[in-house]
């Protein structure tokens, strides 16, 4: 006979010791979860810290003098100020400045602290005011990277350190006690194209190129991998032919992205003529990456939507087009933008390919339409990584942000688009 005690002990023995290993499993969880938010957390802390020194810039006033002699020009013509000698007039004001520069090296060293686009700026004054000619005035100029980073790092101010020799440390230490040099927030990082002087290099070009890339890749991956979805899931009938196609996109989702760089450099460029470095192509190149994945999520979002739904419609007389794109593709909505999103958030980060292609290309203007030459926020990230100055490692840091904050951007629009489909 058993006894019914015992039996009722091994019970609940058995019972606590799965409570045990359930609450065990709920703290590894939470323990799991709360480790991977500490890394992300770490993450971008550091890239934040890194990334702080490139959104502000160090100016400083320097008294100009535009002496017509130093200019080389007679009158006041548009030809003759668009050609006069600004350098000439830029390194003998600052000569002026500092009397006691006399040698040829300490000259060279002290014109070198001002950016190199110094001259740029002395132009467009001039050209907007000729009144200024035998006239002196102060204009504000950034300083070169090499005096920028050492503002902004150094401890003690007139001591030679990074790239700056003795010299160099006191004539700025002069100008900052004389009330000269100034911060302020380096607004150029957002407005200007990419530069080989560090000062002057910007994210504009790269992030309109980002975002000409990402609109042509969202126009055809969007509706040719919801069309092919839908497809293959309503309408195609199932034989060898179907599972072949279906086997083969599932092998495209796991092929090595510089795969389809090498089909857009050898069939996109070369055969069909397409322009190269071009957000165009980059698009098409990234569609091409990212179908497989939207296919894929939006033939499970159509599979999932229940087959009530289908025979309700049906019975009320709707055709099988209707009954897919009036009731199928609407209630699988949330789960193609899902999918969408993810594949749109894989082609964001995606450099490879790109690179196949040409837009690693080192291009300063900033592009206007989906065909002129440009470059994308990743390859922009990864050329001033491999740069040896130090200014562009913060902009390389801030670059990263920005970055993240588009694809947080397009990730929380492509969510209130999906949550009004869930309504």
């Amino acid at each position: 006979m058993i006894d019914s005690n015992k039996v009722t002990q091994v019970v609940a023995a058995s019972l606590t010791k799965r409570h045990k290993k359930e609450t065990r499993f709920k703290w590894l969880g939470r323990l799991a979860v709360f480790f991977g938010f500490m890394l992300v957390f770490v993450l971008i802390a550091d890239i934040t810290s890194k990334a702080l020194p490139a959104f502000h810039q160090h100016w400083v006033a320097l008294d100009i003098n535009y002496d017509s002699n130093w200019l080389s020009i007679e009158d006041t013509s548009e030809s003759n100020l668009k050609s006069a000698n600004y350098r000439k007039v830029l390194k003998n004001s600052l000569y002026q400045m500092f009397p006691s520069v006399t040698g040829r090296s300490d000259k060279r060293k002290l014109s070198q602290m001002v950016s190199s686009n110094a001259e740029f700026t002395l132009k467009d004054n001039l050209r907007a005011t000729p009144s200024l000619i035998d006239r002196q005035t102060r204009v504000w100029f950034r300083f070169d990277d090499d005096v920028d980073i050492y503002l902004k790092d150094v401890k003690q101010l007139g001591e030679a350190e990074f790239r700056l020799n003795a010299k160099q440390a006191i004539w700025l230490k002069q100008m900052v006690e004389d009330g000269r040099v100034e911060k302020r927030f380096n607004i150029d990082f957002f407005t200007n194209g990419d530069s080989r002087e560090a000062e002057l290099a910007g994210i504009k070009g790269a992030l309109i190129g980002t975002i000409f890339t990402m609109l042509v890749t969202l126009a055809f991956s969007f509706p040719l991998g919801v069309a092919a979805a839908l497809y293959l899931e309503e309408f195609a009938p199932k034989n060898r032919w179907t599972d072949i196609i279906e086997i083969n996109i599932n092998n495209l989702a796991a092929v090595p992205s510089i795969i389809f760089g090498l089909l857009g450099l050898s069939v996109i460029i070369n055969m069909f003529g397409m322009p190269r470095s071009a957000p165009l192509v980059g698009g098409i190149v990234l569609t091409l990456m990212t179908l497989p994945t939207i296919i894929i999520a939006s033939r499970a979002s159509i599979k999932a939507v229940p087959p009530s739904i289908r025979e309700a419609a049906m019975g009320i007389g709707a055709s099988k087009v209707q009954t897919a794109f009036g009731h199928v593709l609407p209630m699988a909505m949330p789960g193609i933008l899902t999918g969408t999103i993810i594949g749109m958030a894989q082609a964001l980060g995606e450099t490879a390919p790109l690179l196949m292609i040409g837009m690693v290309a080192f291009i300063v203007d900033i592009p206007t339409s989906i065909t002129d030459s440009a470059t994308v926020m990743p390859v922009q990230i990864f050329l001033w990584a491999d740069s040896p100055e130090r200014t562009f490692l913060a902009k390389t840091s801030a670059a990263i942000l920005v970055l993240l904050s588009f694809l947080f951007t397009m990730n929380t629009l492509a969510a209130l688009l999906r949550n009004k489909f869930e309504k």
